[in-house]
């Protein structure tokens, strides 16, 4: 279903029904905790039963914040609802989650490539983090921002925008960010728990990754690769390297930034960043993944070096087609 105002039965549905189910994508990151959890604390605002439930356990740098402790982590829900929200998800099974179609879906989401696979669907392309649309969405309830909801929203915004790096940033973003402060979230504390709260075995692994970094022959791709033995060897795990990927991107010349992570034997996960006009996210699209023209993801298998040599190829490709038309 489509509406001129999408939010309009959104919040009718939100506001007739009484027990609700909000999840995100598997392997959540601060924008799925952050946009999911915020709108649980708007839902219990309005005296409803909300609860979360995520496919996986959030990694230990977003387990101190409000409410994480709470959220119930299974692969599976039995029981029907008056509505399953679902945040930051291009297609319903990439929460991970079955079951969730025994409620109406709301499906609320700011990637292109959605498939608008919920009985109400907002997609808003413009949105910098999903925690902007769940902070318009709480606006529209007629819900008080308070200081567990703002300190989401603000971890939301934060986290996708990586720290507000990215080329999608709008006014109404810093305006959000503003008055998520205002409403008691406090930027130090989010920033400081969320990016300064790793281990030795998080330094370990981030330099062995690096130290295996390879560029492509202009020097403006880098391409970083991780295997599960890496890992066990440092100590640590996949979450630890949540963060790496930017890191290359604060060299000078580097446009573009892959990072391959091994998920099963010649199965890979590739994240992928850019700066500036140089498109990655047609890439992940190409390879049925999704994103933002500077951060996307897919997937894809095969041997190694064959993956990371067409990669390094594609990405380079994306780079001069973004220096041709500067």
């Amino acid at each position: 279903m489509s509406s001129p105002d999408p939010l309009a039965p959104i919040a009718a549905r939100l506001h007739d029904g009484h027990r609700f189910i909000v999840s995100s994508h598997e392997r959540p990151d601060g924008d799925a905790i952050g946009s999911g959890l915020a709108m649980v604390y708007a839902l219990r605002a309005l005296g409803k039963d909300a609860h979360m439930v995520m496919a996986d356990l959030p990694a230990p740098y977003l387990q101190p914040f409000p409410g994480v402790d709470g959220i119930r982590i299974a692969t599976a829900v039995d029981e029907a609802y008056d509505a399953a929200i679902v945040m930051e998800c291009s297609t319903l099974a990439r929460t991970g989650v079955a079951g969730l179609d025994r409620s109406p879906v709301v499906n609320i989401d700011h990637h292109p490539g959605n498939t608008a696979y919920g009985v109400e669907n907002w997609i808003d392309e413009s949105a910098a983090a999903c925690g902007e649309q769940a902070f318009t969405l709480i606006e529209r309830l007629g819900v008080p921002l308070s200081p567990e909801m703002a300190t989401h929203i603000y971890l939301a915004i934060l986290t996708d925008t990586g720290s507000f790096h990215f080329s999608h940033l709008t006014p109404r973003t810093y305006e959000i960010a503003g008055r998520a402060v205002a409403a008691g979230a406090d930027p130090q504390w989010i920033a400081r728990t969320h990016y300064d709260s790793g281990s030795l075995a998080r330094v370990k692994l981030w330099g062995a990754v690096l130290a295996g970094m390879r560029l492509d022959a202009s020097g403006r791709v880098a391409m970083l690769t991780i295997t599960p033995a890496m890992a066990a060897e440092a100590g640590g795990t996949y979450d630890d390297t949540e963060g790496l990927i930017n890191f290359p991107l604060t060299v000078k010349d580097i446009q573009a930034v892959l990072f391959l992570k091994e998920v099963a034997p010649g199965d890979y996960r590739i994240s992928l960043r850019s700066k500036g006009a140089t498109d990655i996210g047609a890439i992940a699209k190409a390879h049925g993944g999704g994103g933002h023209r500077n951060a996307a993801g897919c997937g894809a298998s095969g041997d190694l070096a064959t993956v990371q040599a067409a990669f390094l190829a594609l990405a380079a490709e994306a780079v001069d087609r973004a220096a041709a038309t500067a």
